[in-house]
């Protein structure tokens, strides 16, 4: 992603995610903090994570502390294995949710972008900073109608080879071309990209499609 002005967070959280800004604007994703060659531990002691229930979860709290005015701007899910390994396996070790929200702050209004980030050892952590989201459209009433299951589902049946990764993310990139959201299976270097609304699969940005000129901005990610 861009990197503007990089917020320096606490060691655990600047291995999870962190947040870029530019005196308020500015984003960056898992990946670009957490890589592929991040040794993942899997404790004995773990809980199933759920995506659809962890995104439900947190949307509610984010009503609750800001009513309806809030945007969801993405999802980022870890694994344990890399999605080309033998091992592959569905089931995350994490899950992180990134909201943005207009606060009242004094005799005025600031923005601030909101983490919420769930552990397979059933501990949910948040965080927020200062600061805008960018290059995501808000995902809040977007149909999202093919969950996460059916997304893997289609990645591993579709017939690309699979990203060199251990991420995945659900998001609205910004682009020439209006899309779906889309889960997004794998990193800078290489993805599976599926509609999540359609399910149709493509293995590059859909919303600048190759061969009609178009340039994705630089440091786009994935």
């Amino acid at each position: 992603m861009k990197k503007f002005q990089l917020f320096v967070m606490s060691l655990l959280f600047a291995l999870v995610i962190s947040f870029s800004s530019c005196n308020g604007c500015g984003k960056q994703t898992t990946d670009a903090v957490l890589n592929d060659t991040t040794e993942v531990v899997v404790n004995d002691t773990t809980v199933a994570l759920n995506i659809e229930n962890s995104i439900a979860m947190d949307r509610q709290a984010m009503y609750l502390a800001h009513g309806g005015d809030y945007r969801w701007y993405e999802t980022d899910i870890l694994l344990p294995e890399f999605l080309d390994s033998d091992n592959a396996t569905s089931d995350p070790v994490m899950i992180v949710n990134i909201f943005q929200a207009i606060v009242e702050k004094g005799n005025g209004y600031d923005t601030w972008v909101y983490k919420y980030q769930h552990l397979n050892s059933g501990e949910v952590l948040t965080d927020s900073v200062r600061g805008f989201w960018i290059e995501n459209f808000p995902i809040n009433d977007k149909a999202i109608t093919v969950k996460y299951a059916e997304a893997w589902d289609k990645m591993m049946a579709v017939n690309f080879e699979k990203p060199h990764s251990k991420h995945i993310t659900l998001r609205n990139p910004i682009g020439p071309v209006a899309i779906n959201t889309q889960w997004i299976f794998g990193n800078i270097h290489e993805q599976i990209w599926v509609d999540a609304v359609t399910g149709e699969c493509a293995n590059s940005n859909p919303a600048f499609p190759e061969g009609q000129g178009f340039k994705m901005p630089l440091g786009e990610w994935p």
